[in-house]
């Protein structure tokens, strides 16, 4: 039996997101339903390009993934079902796949042909697909996705590149799109700065207890409120700040003064 999971920015306050399961458990006999998060920011779709990219791996093959951020349809954007990987992902051609098809090509994209509002249109699109059906029979197949402009890298020299936040975390860490394997590939062995702001960055850890000189005593350490690089478990470059707490002392999205798109600039000498 398929799992079905849901990504949104519907909150936890109203009623949407039991209304979307709703759907489903009316037409589906005791559906597997996780939710990934409901907590992404409102319309934020590199938020969601970078949660669901880097949740859906830890699902079997199979799993279908409904993701509704930002996607309603229109004139302008049509809704979809693509098979990534033996995934499906039920969601809108907004460039919410764009971490995904970076390193994967599709093997098919459906544009769905299905009537009524996305709710109805998500919740049928889902059942149909985990009854085993053909995908081909909800709409036409179609070559092209939408892309994120902001995903994509810049390349000034090869002496220089720039990227861009594409996610804040719960901690208020700073994740770029500068993969360690881009970051690698221009090094070549030479030292660097990274510049975020006014905060430069020459030194790159593989986690943030890395940084800390755990062979001091506590009282001589630097720790609380320690600004840090390092490459996350998804392998991209993140800025944070050792035990920071956004509610309490501030965090890196704070201190830093960064946000959504801000520019990073990685310089090698």
């Amino acid at each position: 039996m398929s799992i079905i999971s849901i990504t949104s920015d519907y909150g936890n306050k109203d009623f949407t997101k039991g209304y979307l399961k709703g759907l489903l458990h009316s037409q589906l006999e005791n559906p597997i339903i996780v939710d990934i998060s409901h907590e992404v920011s409102p319309f934020n779709i590199l938020e969601a390009s970078y949660i669901i990219k880097n949740s859906y791996k830890s699902f079997p093959r199979g799993t279908i993934h409904i993701i509704d951020v930002d996607a309603d349809k229109t004139p302008e954007q049509e809704l979809i079902v693509a098979i990534f990987d033996e995934h499906y992902f039920v969601t809108a051609n907004n460039g919410i796949l764009s971490l995904i098809s970076e390193e994967l090509g599709p093997n098919k994209v459906i544009a769905i042909t299905f009537e009524g509002n996305k709710f109805d249109v998500f919740s049928k699109v889902a059942s149909h697909v985990h009854r085993g059906g053909n995908i081909n029979l909800v709409g036409n197949e179609i070559n092209k996705l939408k892309e994120l402009k902001d995903l994509k890298i810049r390349i000034k020299s090869e002496n220089q590149i720039l990227g861009n936040v594409i996610y804040i975390d719960n901690y208020g860490n700073i994740v770029t799109n500068i993969s360690k394997r881009v970051f690698e590939e221009y090094r070549k062995d030479r030292s660097f700065s990274i510049n975020a702001r006014s905060i430069i960055f020459d030194n790159i850890y593989n986690s943030y207890t890395e940084a800390i000189n755990f062979n001091k005593e506590k009282i001589y350490r630097e720790e609380e409120g320690k600004k840090i690089a390092i490459f996350n478990n998804s392998g991209y470059l993140e800025l944070g700040i050792y035990k920071s707490n956004p509610s309490t002392v501030g965090s890196a999205k704070t201190l830093f003064g960064l946000n959504y798109g801000d520019t990073i600039s990685i310089i090698f000498k």
